[in-house]
């Protein structure tokens, strides 16, 4: 019996010793968005994006300014003429609106091609840090709940996120 209770303590002592994995977690949401290169991203599709609206908005003012003075001269509209014009107006508008869906388009690919480079470098930074400060894991939480609950200790974002930022200054 004596010999049973030394090796349960011995057991248990040697159990005590052992280093656990250190583990942490990211709110991968707060990560992303509180993260400057992100933010500079969107300022800059931002500008983009409100020159490209500028330009539909006079393209579609002038339009509608025609349109206007082509009913002004023939408020019926019954002479051939006057409707085929209204109608090849309408046809160049229809085409103006194409082209900027495709330039809409393009704008939303690039800007998410440098979105999904940023979350892919935010992963490898991710990894680098978890090596560098020895932890075996670091767990990304979301709104779908993978990380439901963690201790605010264990809490890497604010740290990461800093230590993301600071690189980019550099």
């Amino acid at each position: 019996m004596r010999k049973g209770f030394i090796a349960l303590l011995t057991l248990v002592m040697l159990s005590s010793c052992q280093e656990q994995a250190k583990i942490g977690f990211v709110d991968n949401s707060k990560l992303i968005n509180d993260y400057q290169k992100k933010k500079d991203i969107e300022a800059k599709f931002q500008v983009e994006i409100d020159a490209f609206n500028k330009k539909v908005d006079s393209i579609g003012q002038s339009f509608q300014a025609l349109a206007a003075e082509m009913q002004e001269k023939d408020p019926q509209m019954v002479k051939k003429s006057s409707q085929e014009q209204y109608q090849a107006l309408a046809q160049q508008y229809q085409r103006f609106q194409q082209q900027f869906q495709m330039e809409e388009q393009e704008i939303q690919k690039k800007s998410q091609s440098q979105i999904d480079t940023l979350i892919k470098d935010i992963r490898s930074f991710v990894k680098d840090y978890g090596e560098k400060n020895g932890y075996a894991f670091i767990l990304g939480s979301n709104e779908a709940g993978s990380v439901m609950y963690g201790e605010e200790s264990q809490d890497l974002t604010k740290d990461i996120l800093d230590a993301l930022n600071a690189e980019k200054k550099d």
